[in-house]
């Protein structure tokens, strides 16, 4: 009985002295948050097209092909540039004997010039040596032009990208034969995207006036950078055509793809809690709750829309009550609680 009283007495101080740890808080109360109209949107890549032929050949080499990225400015096709390197060449002799000319007629003028001067020609010799002068330099002019021209037909057999992006389409195969305009391949970007959206003719005004908007895809929340409604209605749904530029390199997003979009059309007050609070078990979403001992419950609740670091709680909690920011922490001391308890 001595011992067993001993034992009694040293094990109620150990409960009576145990104490709760503090944790932090963030106490619950509306907040002014955005009323959202959500649409179906579909992303686009906004440098988006098909590479054409700019000369006539025969393709001699494919350097990518679909799903592979291609950097700006790379060589995606060759043609086989026989008859263009003939061009250049021509071009450069033409050159060459207008630049020889040039300076005879050049030569010959400061000569006939300087005699007309002391007048030992008349004066139709004079003319003639001018006009000869002004005729090879309009010539070599000409043959400058001509050569430019032939390093550009050169160039044309070296298909370059426009800019950065992914290969979509190929459209010819090594041995065909192609001729100005015929396509070769088709590529988009991914670094700039935007999204198209019909809006209704009922919410197009006050989507004009706010022009706020953002972007929903796998619970995940992205702002858009620029809203541009289009000031003309389609027929016959009377829908406005709506673009929305999303940030540079958007992560997970890709042309095609459907998502949600919520364009702002008001204000309204709304419970939030930190996103960072939000306990899930299962298909059991909860937060838990400080009271005023500072003893924490686990309690279920009802969300709604994500906005950045807050989400909307529905249902479950009212204004005033204090959330647990680390929910860890809260487990714990629920947990030592209840063994406190047994």
């Amino acid at each position: 009985m001595a011992l067993l009283s001993v034992g009694c007495s040293h094990e109620e101080p150990e409960r009576a002295g145990a104490s709760v740890p503090v944790l932090e808080t963030v106490v619950i109360s509306p907040r002014p948050t955005p009323i959202e109209r959500l649409l179906d949107g579909t992303v686009e890549a906004v440098n988006q097209g098909t590479v054409a032929a700019q000369t006539s050949g025969r393709v001699t080499e494919i350097l990518y092909d679909v799903n592979d990225f291609v950097p700006a400015g790379a060589v995606i096709m060759r043609l086989r540039a026989t008859e263009q390197q003939s061009g250049l060449k021509q071009a450069e002799a033409a050159l060459q004997e207008a630049r020889a000319r040039e300076l005879e007629a050049q030569t010959r003028y400061k000569r006939v010039a300087d005699m007309y001067e002391r007048q030992v020609v008349p004066k139709a010799t004079f003319d003639e040596a001018t006009a000869a002068r002004d005729s090879t330099v309009a010539r070599l002019a000409a043959a400058r032009a001509a050569l430019d021209t032939a390093k550009e037909g050169v160039s044309y057999t070296e298909i370059r990208a426009p800019y950065a992006g992914v290969v979509t389409k190929r459209l010819v195969e090594p041995g065909e034969s192609v001729h100005p305009g015929t396509p070769l391949m088709s590529g988009l970007s991914l670094q700039y995207l935007r999204v198209s959206v019909d809006v209704p003719q009922s919410s197009i005004d006050a989507i004009r006036r706010i022009k706020q908007a953002a972007v929903y895809i796998d619970g995940r929340r992205v702002e858009v950078s620029k809203l541009t409604v289009f000031p003309e209605a389609a027929k016959p749904s009377n829908t406005f055509r709506a673009r929305l530029e999303l940030p540079e390199n958007a992560a997970d997003l890709y042309p095609g793809m459907f998502v949600k979009v919520g364009f702002v059309t008001g204000e309204a007050r709304r419970l939030l809690a930190p996103l960072s609070s939000v306990v899930e078990r299962g298909e059991v979403t909860a937060l838990y709750i400080v009271n005023d001992d500072g003893r924490a419950s686990l309690r279920q609740v009802r969300l709604g829309h994500k906005f950045e670091k807050d989400v909307e709680v529905l249902a479950g909690l009212a204004e005033g009550e204090r959330v647990a920011l680390d929910p860890v922490a809260a487990m714990k001391q629920l947990r030592r609680a209840e063994d406190l308890d047994s």
